[in-house]
């Protein structure tokens, strides 16, 4: 299967309410996961997460997918053309 790099931007809005979910599926992708920038930005309220991925598309897409779903929290991505 081809393989992607990317990134994934989360920015929480609501951390009390899902922290956990993130940290589980972090945890659960982790394989994919070459990267990880987590910044408290105070000022606005939030936290930002920003992840460097690599892994097919479905992986990447699937783990996008239930970040999501998560209340509380704006996700983003994108993925490079090149394959491995």
């Amino acid at each position: 299967m081809k393989r992607r790099i990317g990134f994934v931007g989360i920015i929480i809005e609501n951390r009390e309410m899902c922290i956990d979910n993130v940290n589980h599926l972090l945890s659960e992708y982790g394989d994919i996961i070459v990267g990880r920038m987590g910044l408290p930005y105070s000022k606005r309220g939030v936290n930002i997460i920003t992840l460097i991925v690599d892994g097919s598309t479905d992986d990447i897409g699937a783990f996008t997918g239930k970040l999501g779903m998560i209340e509380g929290l704006n996700v983003k991505s994108g993925m490079s053309k090149v394959n491995e």
